[in-house]
């Protein structure tokens, strides 16, 4: 299992707001395919199009990696298509004052680590990036911290070990472990005297 990367460093994408759901971050029309591909493209599809400036459509924050969001970001359904869209779209870590649960299990299923900070911290730094899209920002996993422009600032990660480990892919652990699931599979005896 190779170990994730401990540090993950990219330019910001600020997105203001809180409460944000994923039926915003991916509307429910788009999700009728049967894989994930091209999901990128819808990435709030229906914010963008009611808001010309939105950050999504910025060439500023074009090709930016790293998302600072407000409280309770992906709130809502429960969909997976959130993240992945989001990813899909070049976003390699998630950072603000909080998650909702399954958004943020639906992320580290993916690798893509959300780090929570305070308030202060978040104010501060959505209005950074803001006004310096071209600066790098770096989320510190191992370290638990998220700097930019020489500010370092604490933030808590949630499944931070699975990340660093690189067990947060389940089905990697699952082929990983194939001989050990097999020598328990046959001292079952509903499996083995069937």
């Amino acid at each position: 299992m190779s170990p994730f990367r401990r540090r993950i460093v990219g330019r910001g994408i600020p997105l203001p707001g809180n409460d944000i759901d994923t039926d915003r971050i991916i509307p429910a029309r788009f999700l009728k395919s049967v894989t994930f591909e091209g999901l990128e493209q819808h990435v709030f599809a229906d914010d963008r199009l009611q808001a010309p400036d939105h950050p999504f459509n910025e060439d500023r924050y074009q090709g930016a990696s790293i998302l600072v969001v407000g409280q309770n970001f992906g709130c809502g359904s429960s969909r997976e298509h959130a993240p992945e869209a989001l990813r899909r779209w070049g976003i390699r870590g998630i950072v603000g004052e909080s998650f909702a649960e399954i958004f943020l299990g639906n992320c580290t299923a993916l690798g893509i680590p959300c780090m929570s900070m305070d308030v202060e911290d978040s104010d501060w730094l959505m209005e950074a990036v803001t006004e310096n899209p071209e600066k790098q920002i770096v989320l510190d996993v191992e370290k638990e911290e998220v700097i930019f422009d020489e500010r370092a600032m604490p933030a808590t990660i949630a499944h931070r070990e699975q990340l660093l480990t690189g067990t947060w892919n389940a089905t990697r652990v699952l082929l990983e472990a194939g001989d050990a699931i097999e020598r328990v599979a046959r001292g079952l005896p509903y499996l083995s005297e069937y």
